[in-house]
């Protein structure tokens, strides 16, 4: 059980690590640019789900088995915590839109623990 657990907490602790630097990264390109914020929507949404992959990545490659729970755990804790800051810091409930773009984020994340446990075994 320790592995496990250690892979979730791992993996989400590298998804909001990879989210802190990319949110840096488009806060500098927004201010010393003139794209705004809807041109680069697109971007942030794609790298939005590539880090949430590579969190679930990791969470399955440090767990060893059941990626898919391992990855998906890591993904719903993210959620989950999003949801709690959205709520308690800013005082605003989850939209549908939100609930179906952090289903989906769950649902990479998955992808990742998969795609990381299958490459840490050693067959």
């Amino acid at each position: 059980m320790k592995p496990f657990s250690y892979g979730i907490m791992y993996g989400t602790a590298v998804i909001f690590a990879f989210a802190a630097v990319c949110s840096l990264i488009f806060s500098l390109i927004l201010r010393f640019s003139s794209l705004t914020e809807s041109s680069l929507l697109l971007s942030i949404t794609i790298a939005s789900f590539l880090v949430l992959f590579i969190g679930g990545f990791i969470s399955g490659k440090l767990s060893g088995n059941k990626g898919w729970l391992s990855g998906g755990a890591a993904g719903l804790l993210y959620s989950i915590i999003m949801m709690l800051y959205q709520y308690l810091g800013h005082d605003s409930v989850f939209q549908w839109e939100q609930l179906v773009y952090h289903l989906c984020f769950i649902i990479t994340a998955m992808m990742g623990g998969v795609l990381g446990v299958n490459v840490s075994s050693k067959k």
